[in-house]
């Protein structure tokens, strides 16, 4: 009887539990405040909440801090470069952690990523330090480090 309980209550939960799009799921983490402010101010909030999937690179708030506070305030002010650097952290399709493979992979803003999987993954020079935040239009890994396009 206590299986048959338990059972129903994680049925009854994993229907009411609907995943969020990729900017709610990251407001809602709340260590992406800068990145959402960003991808705000680049008009690319209904890009993210659109149907995907995409996989995105986030770089968390700490990341976005590693970065000259001019270089930040500067991109904020050029909403064709904001969006070009945010992009830039966005791949075309669900790739999760296990699916990871070593190579180039482009991105929606039409270069390359350089994905390294000896010692950990990592996206350029960017460690991945969290991976597979599921979302319902794609998947979120958290990324040290703000990675600029060439």
């Amino acid at each position: 009887m206590k299986k048959l309980i338990l059972a129903l209550a994680i049925a009854a939960t994993s229907l009411g539990a609907k995943a969020e799009d990729i900017v709610d799921t990251a407001i809602a983490a709340g260590s992406f405040k800068t990145l959402v402010t960003a991808v705000k101010a680049a008009g690319l909030v209904d890009t993210l909440k659109g149907p995907g999937p995409f996989t995105v690179f986030a770089p968390n708030d700490e990341a976005f801090a590693k970065l000259p506070k001019a270089t930040l305030d500067g991109l904020l002010a050029d909403k064709a470069k904001l969006a070009a650097v945010l992009t830039y952290h966005v791949v075309p399709g669900k790739v999760m952690a296990k699916d990871v493979k070593a190579g180039n992979v482009k991105t929606v803003q039409g270069s390359t990523l350089a994905i390294t999987t000896k010692d950990g993954v990592k996206v350029n020079n960017a460690n991945v330090i969290k991976t597979d935040i599921a979302t319902s239009n794609g998947v979120i890994h958290v990324i040290d480090t703000v990675v600029m396009p060439k």
